[in-house]
């Protein structure tokens, strides 16, 4: 089992910034890749960004591209997600996610998840 936990959330306006933090513990050594997903109300939970854990290898969804940053320090066991430019449409429950497997933006291929941290981009 893999144990994650999300914090970094809050309420920002439009074209601020925000920084998450994902602590992983626990057999974190079966992991092979990291994600971040986001879910608003009334919509499906959706990939924004995934790391491969071996060689830093990225993929992002083109809502976010050039926006959204992730990135993991190995010796502390954390992920990364830095948002600038946030927009209205980023408000979301942003979801922390580990992987055993593939590595991309399918949910399903994510193992474990963490509880979320709310974002809340105001205009």
């Amino acid at each position: 089992q893999v144990q994650l936990v999300e914090s970094g959330g809050g309420s920002v306006q439009a074209g601020g910034s925000l920084r998450l933090s994902c602590v992983a513990s626990g057999n974190i050594d079966s992991r092979r890749c990291m994600g971040w997903f986001r879910q608003a109300p009334g919509k499906e939970r959706e990939g924004v960004a995934a790391i491969l854990i071996s060689n830093g290898g990225t993929a992002y969804d083109h809502s976010v591209r050039g926006r959204f940053t992730i990135s993991q320090d190995n010796a502390l066991n954390t992920l990364y997600l830095q948002m600038t430019s946030l927009r209205p449409e980023d408000t979301a429950m942003y979801y922390c996610a580990a992987a055993d497997g593939p590595c991309g933006l399918d949910r399903t291929d994510f193992d474990y998840w963490g509880q979320g941290t709310q974002v809340t981009v105001s205009s």
